[in-house]
């Protein structure tokens, strides 16, 4: 699950960097050294969260559809991790989804934009 949300926010930085250019799965996954496969399987996740859009065709690929400081990396792993934190026993389901809920409060404490920022610094 940590591959994914790495995986996703990569690909989000990378889009934030030109955020009024499409860029194909293939273009991103050269540039990231990654399947492009994986990067589509992303791609979707993404699109589903609603931080992209998408576009087929010949001048296809997907932009930004949130501007980096509206993107919260909390949503982003929820977006790309999946249930992380599910447990079977129905005791604990509620209150290990209060946790879920906090961690991904505190994690949207930072935003796409400080990451992009960050990752310009080096």
């Amino acid at each position: 699950m940590n591959g994914r949300f790495d995986l996703g926010l990569r690909v989000l930085a990378l889009l934030a960097a030109e955020p009024e250019a499409m860029h194909t799965s293939q273009a991103i996954a050269d540039e990231l050294n990654e399947s492009a496969v994986m990067v589509r399987r992303v791609f979707l996740q993404l699109h589903e969260a609603g931080f992209i859009v998408q576009r087929k065709g010949p001048s296809g690929g997907a932009k930004l559809k949130v501007a980096a400081k509206e993107i919260g990396i909390g949503d982003v792993f929820a977006a790309t991790a999946g249930e992380w934190l599910g447990v079977e026993d129905k005791a604990l389901a509620s209150l290990m989804k209060k946790t879920a809920s906090h961690a991904v409060a505190a994690m949207n404490e930072t935003t796409l934009a400080q990451v992009v920022k960050r990752m310009k610094k080096g």
